[in-house]
């Protein structure tokens, strides 16, 4: 008798949860996938309920004006769980999106019938509740049943209020430390633009971006300005980028590794492509503007110095950060002047290399671990 396939429903809401599904999606070749996801999940084999980019919102000011979209897609999605009956509830990050459609589950008889029959809900991605907003811990044990955290010293935050909570290294590393090992140098002074994912967060950076990249260019015409670019915003990014005195190339997504790998300094919205970037050893300077709002509320309560994980995990500002009202083109271009001194940019590159071994695991790889758990749980 052939076994019956696992049926797991995946959430991504970002491209770094989208890569992170893909893999995992490939490591469970033999179960079957319906949720939400971008372009790497679809070329897995997954057929998106609706575009990620509506998922893809941060910021208070910016969830606000897209609450009645994101109502109507956790009413959807809710609906497709209950139709598909899955083993796994699975959501990569995107936590108030998973936390909505969990809630909807549970107030729904349909819903409750499911969990009362063995559904149980993991989640990628903890939340930083070491930086601020610690109740969160507390709201993801009553929420989920198991937590994938990416560093070991995030699991107590969470285990200590009875979530299970495993560390399983950060997705990006997993070969990514050997591609650095392995680039080659190139004679291109490349600077790499990284605006983000979301369009909030591109709208915001691009004039500084643009208003850098003029300055450097009239200083050395040999620079070269690239900008690696996602699904969710090319468009505007090209139809921006279109009125600039200094024309960028864009490159796909998929390509940025060997992007980065030639990159002489990159100019960054804070997000996962700072760790990225990191782990290729890539002199690198943060910038990142939010709606005045958000960025007051957030300085209420963040309890950390910095917003780069590399820095993060150091404990000292190995990238430069220019962030909120400090996120002007003139500090940006003061920062970047000092990362063409060589002493300066072999002190930076010395630190990057010491934070190799913070992030990765020596047991697999992220996707692996996570996809051998999300077995064992169905099995039960």
């Amino acid at each position: 008798m052939q076994n019956k396939k696992s049926k797991i429903f995946i959430i991504a809401g970002e491209v770094s949860g989208d890569v992170l599904g893909a893999h995992i999606m490939r490591e469970m070749q033999d179960a079957e996938f319906v949720g939400i996801g971008g372009e790497n999940m679809v070329a897995a084999g997954l057929g998106s309920l609706f575009p990620m980019s509506d998922l893809s919102v941060m910021g208070v000011i910016e969830v606000i004006a897209h609450a009645k979209t994101l109502t109507k897609r956790i009413k959807q999605t809710v609906g497709a769980i209950i139709a598909m009956r899955p083993d796994i509830v699975l959501t990569i990050d995107s936590p108030g999106f998973a936390h909505s459609v969990i809630n909807g589950l549970r107030k729904s008889t349909a819903g409750r019938e499911l969990i009362a029959n063995g559904l149980k809900f993991h989640h990628v991605v903890a939340p930083q509740v070491w930086a601020w907003r610690a109740g969160r811990a507390k709201k993801y044990a009553r929420t989920f049943d198991k937590l994938y955290a990416f560093f070991d010293f995030e699991v107590p935050y969470f285990t200590k209020y009875g979530l299970d909570t495993v560390a399983v290294g950060h997705p990006i590393a997993d070969g990514l430390l050997e591609y650095g090992q392995k680039k080659s140098q190139t004679d291109e002074k490349i600077i790499t633009l990284v605006p983000g994912s979301r369009m909030s967060e591109v709208k915001r950076l691009l004039p500084i971006f643009r208003d850098v990249a003029h300055k450097l260019a009239t200083e050395n015409v040999d620079y070269k300005f690239v900008i690696p670019v996602v699904e969710t915003t090319v468009q505007y990014v090209r139809d921006n980028i279109s009125q600039w005195d200094v024309k960028p190339e864009l490159v796909a997504a998929d390509q940025r590794y060997d992007l980065y790998a030639k990159t002489y300094i990159a100019i960054v919205a804070s997000g996962t492509v700072s760790a990225e970037l990191a782990m290729l050893h890539i002199p690198t300077i943060v910038v990142y503007k939010m709606n005045p709002v958000t960025s007051w509320l957030v300085r209420q309560v963040i309890r950390v110095k910095w917003v780069s994980l590399v820095n993060i995990l150091l404990n000292r500002g190995v990238y430069p950060e220019f962030l909120g009202a400090d996120a002007r083109a003139e500090n940006v271009l003061a920062a970047a002047h000092q990362l063409t001194i060589p002493a300066v940019r072999d002190s930076m590159i010395a630190e990057l290399r010491s934070a190799d071994t913070v992030w990765r695991r020596p047991d697999g790889a992220p996707s692996q671990l996570i996809a051998t758990s999300v077995r064992n749980a169905i099995k039960k």
